[in-house]
């Protein structure tokens, strides 16, 4: 089957098209053959090589970590899936490869794509999605009144993240550049701060959540805004202990990973609140209760221009030099 792949890590010139044998299909897998994938900075993340320490990929390796297609094939144990379902997924971190006509995915990874949706914008939800969900949904457990930051509103977290906060009933603020303030409100922002203009630092005050897709100096910045007892959950920060151990990391991954978020951590015990870091794991439940979302009209996807399959390695490079005007980036098969 076709697909992009990497040879070797570190060399954006090295993704290219390449056949793959046809996927092996385990008994609670569903072999999807894949309509749309979407582009993450994760994919350029993994292509550079940055996870090799916490995910030792063998390689070559299809990159992809999102979907949404039409089941072709199912495995003895699967019941919740039949051949001719509409899907979408993010396969587990051990199995990624959606930058290809097939795959076969684990039946709790994957979910009945919404009925409302394109295949090509249900693509572009599920990492994202995921993301949004599992920080202020099943982390920061955001209850109404609360008050919430979202960094890049604009980007392909923060879209759904604004909206999912929102729905939440919290008060919703994010920064956006000038050009993508008023998709920003459009998506349900209370307040959106200009970064151009603005240094939110000094504008916001007394936050319970905010949720850095930045990290560096945005992520030490974000500590002063919130209240004593806030967090921020960053998905662009350092690591810290607890995924450590949630990864099953060895001891010297645990002491690393210690050591490089200790600084961040020390900062926000000075100031009462706490960090944490999130690494989005695969989920076919809360894609599930997305999908209700979506077909409610209480979140919709924001896609910014739609690839050919055969240029995918094209939407890689326009993610990367950040072409993107707002949300995500999908390459489509069929």
């Amino acid at each position: 089957m076709k697909t992009f792949m990497i040879e070797r890590y570190g060399d954006p010139a090295g993704v290219r098209a390449g056949e793959a044998a046809e996927p092996p299909v385990g008994a609670d897998d569903v072999l999807v053959r894949i309509h749309a994938a979407s582009v993450n900075p994760l994919d350029l993340r993994i292509r550079d090589g940055d996870f090799k320490a916490i995910l030792p990929y063998r390689l070559p390796l299809v990159l992809g970590n999102d979907l949404a297609g039409v089941v072709v094939g199912v495995g003895a144990s699967v019941t919740r899936f039949a051949v001719g379902d509409e899907v979408y997924a993010r396969p587990d971190k051990d199995r990624i490869g959606t930058f290809a006509e097939r795959i076969a995915v684990h039946q709790d990874d994957v979910a009945a794509k919404p009925a409302t949706l394109t295949m090509a914008e249900a693509a572009s939800l599920p990492l994202v999605a995921l993301t949004a969900w599992q920080a202020l949904v099943e982390r920061a457990r955001v209850r109404p009144g609360q008050k919430v930051l979202i960094h890049a509103g604009a980007g392909g977290v923060g879209t759904i993240a604004v909206q999912l906060a929102k729905h939440l009933g919290a008060y919703v603020a994010a920064t956006a550049s000038t050009a993508k303030t008023d998709l920003v409100k459009g998506l349900g922002a209370d307040l959106v701060i200009d970064y151009k203009r603005q240094d939110f630092a000094t504008v916001l005050d007394g936050y319970d959540v905010v949720l850095d897709t930045l990290g560096g100096e945005t992520l030490e910045k974000s500590l002063r805004v919130l209240r004593p007892g806030g967090t921020v959950i960053s998905v662009a920060g350092p690591p810290d202990p607890a995924f450590a151990r949630e990864l099953g990391a060895n001891a010297v991954l645990r002491l690393a990973m210690s050591a490089l978020s200790l600084r961040t951590r020390r900062r926000a015990a000075r100031r009462g609140v706490t960090y944490s870091f999130l690494f989005m794991k695969a989920d076919g439940d809360q894609l599930r209760a997305l999908a209700r979302l979506v077909d409610a009209g209480r979140i919709r996807p924001v896609v910014d221009r739609v690839f050919p399959f055969e240029e995918t390695r094209e939407a890689l490079e326009y993610v990367e030099q950040g072409r993107a005007k707002a949300g995500k980036a999908v390459v489509t098969m069929v």
